[in-house]
């Protein structure tokens, strides 16, 4: 059964790649393996789709989609151009700079807002500068390790945390969020800091 699942992970996931290299939607694939994997769940373990809906936390998601919101309407209002206004002359300067900068910044919009919608924050500020190719590229990747690895400070940083939470607490395991803290600063921080040290010295390599 876990060798099943796992291998239908890992052709959604190459479904994901394949999809972007030939341009189909991503919510195509992924709308297509939620259909198979519900299918699947439902003649294999007799589990109506229904049971997915029922016990869904869709406060989290409201949440996140409140977080869309926010942000959306920071940008319009201004937000993404002023960080852009005050960052390019930073990340003009060195790939050191825009490696640290980027990660930073996104590291601490996530354990504010969402790891997704900073993102999203941190793109629209991205678009907005006149970058070098090189340092254009270094602010991506620097975005992508403070979305992905910054943004677990904080239980609220990822959905993913707030659903393990969710699952804690409806079976009565208690953790709190100062326990949590304690353990990501000491473990996190460091990891952070490392992988953009990594990231700047690996493309120093090729630039």
């Amino acid at each position: 059964m876990m060798i099943s699942v796992l291998l239908f992970v890992l052709v959604l996931r190459i479904g994901l790649f394949a999809a972007s290299f030939w341009g189909i939607p991503i919510w195509i694939v992924a709308a297509t393996g939620s259909a198979a994997i519900l299918t699947w769940r439902y003649l294999v373990l007799k589990k109506s789709p229904l049971d997915v809906l029922k016990k869904t936390p869709w406060h989290i998601f409201v949440f996140a989609f409140s977080m869309y919101m926010m942000i959306y309407g920071l940008h319009h209002a201004g937000l993404t151009r002023l960080l852009a206004t005050g960052l390019q002359p930073l990340l003009s300067e060195n790939m050191m700079h825009s490696t640290i900068a980027m990660g930073a910044l996104v590291t601490v919009l996530s354990n504010l807002f969402n790891n997704h919608p900073a993102l999203m924050v941190s793109t629209l500020t991205i678009t907005h500068m006149d970058l070098q190719p090189a340092h254009l590229q270094t602010a991506y990747m620097a975005s992508i390790i403070g979305s992905d690895i910054g943004s677990l400070i904080l239980p609220i940083g990822t959905l993913a945390t707030l659903i393990w939470l969710h699952i804690l607490k409806i079976n009565h395991i208690k953790f709190h969020w100062r326990e949590y803290i304690r353990i990501t600063f000491v473990t996190i921080l460091p990891t952070v800091l490392a992988t953009l040290f990594l990231l700047y010295g690996w493309l120093r390599l090729f630039y």
